[in-house]
């Protein structure tokens, strides 16, 4: 029955895929990304009475006012930042630590940061509990970034920003992608897909309008970047 409900998982993401094609840009995923989803138990990182509901392609809530992602957006974010074997990523939003789990199959190392001190506590545990080794997890705002990694390949941001963190734009090395929702809480919000060039400069993209919890933390220094 998993091995079925998993399927129709993938099956439905690529046909999601298809249909948001002349929004994204993307009438499908890559295969390495696709065959990611599939080797991450996506099950393992949602609550027990949720289990059922694993592979159904929707968010599903995680506790303390967190989810985790719908199935087609992981995939999604995921191959807009086109991961390379080589690379560093950045994530801000650990939740459950299902995203960090599909770039840890992807990449040489992520950094994960999360907000809330259980959820990261939790997501540190389950990561090594099930084999995950180059995923490192600390609990802080992710508004700051994690200047001591930096700079990344790509950053990804798993919550609705309500605007682009400067830090997160700083850290992103030239030639880097960063993969952010940004708009007000539970309502309008976009997908955007910012590019750095070679020289630094940068270019932004809206891709789909989108739902995220909103991203917490950051201080009145934490302004929108031009």
């Amino acid at each position: 029955m998993r091995a079925i409900r998993l399927r129709e998982m993938l099956q439905t993401i690529e046909k999601e895929a298809s249909q948001t094609a002349h929004l994204t840009g993307r009438s499908s995923f890559a295969p390495q990304v696709m065959k990611a989803l599939k080797r991450v138990p996506r099950d393992a990182f949602v609550p027990d009475e949720l289990r059922d509901q694993a592979f159904v392609n929707g968010p599903l809530s995680i506790g303390r006012g967190q989810t985790i992602s719908q199935p087609y957006i992981v995939a999604l974010m995921t191959d807009l930042l086109e991961p390379q074997s080589t690379q560093t990523i950045l994530e801000i939003g650990t939740g459950s630590g299902y995203q960090a789990a599909i770039l840890a199959q992807l990449v040489q190392q992520v950094y994960s940061l999360e907000i809330i001190p259980a959820l990261a506590n939790l997501a540190k545990e389950r990561l090594l509990r099930l084999g995950y080794h180059n995923i490192e997890v600390r609990t802080a705002d992710g508004h700051g970034g994690w200047l001591e990694h930096a700079p990344y390949d790509g950053i990804i941001v798993t919550a609705a920003a309500t605007h682009l963190p400067q830090a997160l734009l700083d850290q992103l090395k030239p030639g880097g992608r960063l993969v952010i929702p940004v708009g007000l809480p539970y309502f309008s919000q976009e997908l955007l897909l910012v590019e750095k060039n070679l020289k630094g400069e940068m270019t932004t993209r809206d891709l789909l309008s989108v739902v995220f919890v909103p991203m917490t933390g950051g201080s009145s220094e934490n302004q929108p970047a031009d």
